[in-house]
């Protein structure tokens, strides 16, 4: 039904629909997790088919992982101009066709073109929207939300892992691709779940827009912001400016890089980027690592199955712990401490040498991997708002797509030179524990420069001295307004409609 107040967005529903947008985001965004790192039970039969090294093979999955981070500004803009749900089905499409064309290759270079650039775009396609689509059905559950939805990547990893391996002894590594490529057709089914949340209004405010051009005889553009016909205003210099307009400010309508300015999207940023050099390579090389040890294929499998189990619990949970009234104020506290816990699995990880050390460092790994997937975007959120967080999000994966490149080859490296796995897992361990690190300290920083600023400015209007207009007022919240987090969100969402029907819209 539409709603009783035309001309005005409705709020975040947080349920409903919404929880079937989840479960299509689970779907979606667990292929796109977890696609990557189940194709490592593979990665030793090829390495033995076409006679690569460590480090040639790793760039599989390194250039699918960066492929995917880095064309999240395309995905962004696609998603701005197109919506949620026909970017996710065209995205599960790409991914059907580049595995299935990936069953026929005949050299490493053509694997490296199917799975890594073709699927890795098609998994992009579906990463991005699914994050985006939560932030605008939920508010207030939006950590359980995305809590929820992230537990698709242990999950589809839990599964993944044993199927690979059933598949790989029954069809082989081209036959186990071409079902692989089947079986990611089903992204274009979550994706039809995703149903625009501003469809219902859509049609109401054209309605209105043309019973107001019929009664004031005059002329609306397509933004429904100006009216020329009946006050006769000549339109020849906004004509000029559009067609002024550079290919940098045409970008910035969909991606606003004015984020750049925004402080704690910086240290995101920075703290993201150094993260993701180690993020990735533990998963990468754990059953390779596990069979290096004289552990069986299964075996080795079932210790990516164990990882996806912890991380399947730990997601959720980490979701509701992080919606509790005592850690969402310092969310980005939780998120550091989660980071550089994860980098200590990594630098204790040697010190298993039995199946059994290995499977306690699996579940303690899944346990950290699912605590900084399930913040993963929630911070990011809190720093910047619903209302920018579709262009942040397109720019911090291509900042990340360079070091998520570089992870896996460069662990690959480190086993081909040494002859030993410990050395790769001590390099992760230590840039996570950096990362972690340098994310508390700047977040510090940035939480006192926040209530400084914000005491400041409870001065200044407490100062008789200090005489205002109430259009400076106006521009100071609006300012204010849009580096906020998403608390002001719905006082935002007032605003707006009430300016729209001063305008007449």
């Amino acid at each position: 039904p539409f709603p009783a107040e035309a001309g005005r967005a409705p709020g975040p529903p947080d349920g409903g629909w919404g929880w079937m947008v989840v479960f299509g985001a689970f779907v979606s965004i667990g292929f796109a997790y977890a696609f990557p790192k189940g194709l490592a039970i593979f990665f030793k039969e090829i390495q033995d088919f076409f006679g690569t090294s460590y480090s040639e093979i790793a760039w599989v999955s390194s250039i699918m992982l960066a492929t995917t981070y880095g064309a999240g500004p395309i995905s962004s803009i696609l998603v701005n101009r197109y919506g949620s749900r026909p970017v996710v089905m065209f995205g599960g499409l790409l991914c059907g066709v580049g595995m299935i064309s990936a069953a026929f290759c005949t050299s490493i270079l053509q694997l490296y073109i199917c799975v890594g650039f073709i699927t890795g775009f098609g998994l992009a396609l579906n990463l991005q929207p699914s994050v985006i689509i939560i932030g605008k059905y939920f508010l207030k559950r939006r950590p359980i939300a995305n809590g929820l939805a992230m537990a698709g990547s242990p999950v589809m990893l839990c599964t993944l892992a044993p199927l690979n391996q059933f598949l790989f002894d029954n069809f082989g590594w081209r036959g186990s691709f071409l079902i692989l490529g089947a079986i990611l057709l089903n992204c274009c089914v979550a994706g039809a779940l995703f149903r625009p949340i501003e469809a219902g209004t859509a049609l109401v405010k054209t309605q209105v827009a043309e019973e107001g051009k019929d009664a004031l005889k005059g002329k609306i553009t397509e933004d429904g912001k100006e009216m020329s016909g009946a006050l006769n205003v000549p339109m020849e210099n906004e004509t000029e400016e559009e067609e002024g307009k550079d290919c940098f400010e045409k970008i910035n309508q969909y991606l606003d890089f004015s984020l750049f300015k925004h402080r704690g999207f910086l240290i995101y940023l920075i703290g993201n980027v150094l993260m993701f050099l180690g993020f990735f390579a533990p998963i990468v090389f754990l059953a390779p690592y596990a069979k290096h040890t004289g552990i069986d294929e299964y075996s080795a499998a079932f210790l990516l199955s164990i990882l996806a189990i912890v991380d399947m619990v730990a997601r959720p949970a980490t979701g509701i712990v992080a919606n509790s009234k005592w850690v969402r104020p310092r969310i980005q506290y939780f998120f550091s401490f989660a980071i550089a816990f994860n980098g200590a699995c990594h630098l204790l990880c040697p010190l298993a040498s039995s199946y059994t050390g290995l499977i306690v460092y699996s579940s303690f790994f899944g346990l950290a991997f699912g605590m900084v997937c399930a913040m993963l975007f929630e911070t990011l959120m809190d720093l910047v708002g619903a209302a920018r967080f579709t262009s942040a999000v397109g720019l911090v994966t291509i900042a990340e797509c360079c070091t998520i490149l570089l992870g896996p080859p460069i662990g690959g490296i480190l086993i081909d030179t040494f002859g030993d796995y410990k050395y790769m897992f001590i390099k992760c361990g230590a840039v996570m524990v950096l990362a972690g690190t340098f994310l508390f300290i700047m977040n510090y920083y940035n939480y006192r420069m926040l209530a400084k600023e914000e005491k400041e400015r409870k001065t200044k209007e407490e100062d008789p001295k200090s005489v205002r207009t109430g259009n400076e007022g106006r521009k100071n919240w609006n300012n204010d307004s849009t580096q906020d987090g998403p608390e002001l969100e719905p006082l935002r969402d007032e605003g707006e409609g009430v300016k729209k029907e001063m305008n007449g819209t």
